[in-house]
């Protein structure tokens, strides 16, 4: 009993010896933690005003933190009575322990497809990629949702990641009635796609005749652009190739139908009464104008 009694009589001596040391050591790590997460709150927007590379300020800001996390351990082991030559053998200790880790294990664990920043297909979603985490990736929409998608999700299905290349192909198609100038609508799209800045030289872009539907001559217009001009580029370019062929007296092609009536619908029908009309003009020899559906 004597020799229990010695001992929490012992241990609230180093709580009183000690005690103050390891609580202002705590409140020194805690405020800390705590003054680290406000400074990267106010400077993270204020770094992306002046890089627009949101990889590179990702990079920054985590390797900054890292580094005052160090500092902010090594002084509150320090006041709590530890060397500094022991405190920096500790953390160096660590760190040598965590590189080896990332090291020998990081071939064998599965990486995401793509880098903060990148524009992605993902989970059913196209948006911005803003953030990841060792559980989900955070998506950015362009209405202005913010969506959480499990790694899980994204490591089984299929991404597309339209930043991996640094390039994007914009494929419009142009269908044109067949009594219109075929060689003159080539010549307008050539010249539209030639004086848009944004159309790179390499890959050289294209215009071809695509198919002949049953509505008109289908052309195929293939420019290359960078991906960051792409949704850009490609809504300019279709509104310009509307105005200029209508401008030009080019017309677009519109479905047509034409419908023909049997004789043997009307031979079904009662005597005295007429089949039930099937569309806007019952005289099979009367053509169907274009645009209208019987």
């Amino acid at each position: 009993m004597k020799t229990e009694l010695e001992r929490w009589q012992q241990l609230g001596n180093e709580v009183m010896a000690y005690g103050q040391d390891l609580i202002q050591a705590m409140i020194i790590l805690v405020g800390g933690l705590i003054l680290i997460r406000l400074l990267f709150r106010y400077l993270r927007p204020r770094l992306k005003r002046i890089i627009p590379r949101e990889s590179v300020v990702s990079m920054i800001t985590h390797g900054v933190s890292v580094i005052l996390l160090f500092l902010v351990v090594t002084a509150a082991l320090h006041h709590a009575g530890m060397r500094e030559a022991v405190v920096f053998r500790v953390l160096a200790l660590i760190a040598i322990g965590v590189v080896g880790v990332i090291v020998l294990f990081r071939p064998l664990l599965p990486s995401l497809p793509f880098k903060v920043g990148n524009t992605v297909e993902a989970g059913g979603l196209l948006g911005r990629v803003e953030a990841t985490t060792a559980l989900n990736t955070r998506l950015r929409t362009f209405d202005g949702k913010t969506v959480f998608i499990p790694n899980r999700m994204i490591l089984n299905e299929t991404v597309v990641n339209f930043h991996f290349t640094p390039t994007r192909q914009i494929r419009i198609a142009v269908t044109i009635t067949y009594d219109a100038d075929l060689i003159q609508a080539k010549t307008i799209l050539t010249a539209i796609l030639a004086r848009d800045p944004r159309v790179l030289d390499k890959p050289a872009a294209r215009v071809f005749v695509l198919n002949l539907t049953e509505d008109g001559v289908e052309i195929a217009v293939r420019p290359w652009v960078k991906n960051a001009d792409y949704w850009r580029t490609r809504c300019d370019l279709l509104e310009i190739i509307k105005l200029r062929l209508d401008q030009e007296g080019i017309p677009f092609a519109s479905p047509r139908r034409r419908v023909h009536l049997h004789e043997s619908a009307l031979e079904g029908a009662p005597a005295g009464k007429a089949p039930p009309p099937q569309g806007p003009e019952m005289n099979p020899s009367t053509p169907i104008r274009k645009g209208e559906t019987a």
